[in-house]
């Protein structure tokens, strides 16, 4: 297993082992001990399981002040997945960083709280299941615009289809107020 840092501090891609052979393969997607050592030290309390078409984005999604911490798979097809630190005070405040993730690559990716998150499907369909530290709160949840020219993510598709939610997304600014604070371990 293969824990790989990012420009983002905290954000994490995880590769795991992988077995195959001619039936199929096994991998474990999570186990409280080994990702505890590779430094994803937090407990899940929500599993969540997202169907979409290709073309699709979903996002830029955070909680606020109850964050989530997220832990994000491709069980069906490819996606683009982001994370955005919204941190205000952070070193890598607006900064972005995208992995693809897909059924064939089995890669995960971790997103700490305080980071927006988003993905757009490049498959035709696409299944994403992730572990959340924090049950979903509509009251506390914000949308960060996937199109804001502060943070500038590089979607892999010009004109996405969006919910009537995302299309009301703000951008950083006019989150401020809202935003998460930076807190230096």
């Amino acid at each position: 297993m293969n824990f790989i840092r990012t420009e983002l501090p905290g954000v994490l891609i995880v590769e795991p082992d992988v077995f195959s052979d001619p039936r199929g393969f096994f991998l474990e997607t999570y186990a409280v001990g080994k990702y505890r050592d590779g430094g994803i030290d937090v407990h899940f309390v929500q599993d969540n399981h997202s169907r979409s078409v290709r073309g699709t984005l979903r996002g830029l999604h955070a909680q606020v002040p109850r964050a989530q911490a997220k832990l994000l798979r491709a069980v069906v097809g490819e996606v683009f997945d982001v994370a955005v630190d919204i941190r205000r005070g952070s070193p890598t405040f607006g900064k972005w960083v995208g992995v693809v993730l897909s059924a064939e690559n089995h890669r995960q990716i971790f997103i700490p709280g305080g980071f927006a998150h988003g993905f757009c499907v490049m498959s035709d369909v696409a299944e994403v299941e992730y572990k959340c530290s924090e049950l979903y709160l509509p009251e506390d949840e914000i949308t960060v615009r996937w199109d804001d020219p502060a943070v500038g993510v590089k979607w892999p598709v010009a004109e996405p289809l969006l919910s009537k939610r995302d299309l009301a997304g703000k951008t950083l600014a006019e989150l401020d107020g809202r935003l998460p604070v930076y807190e230096p371990a």
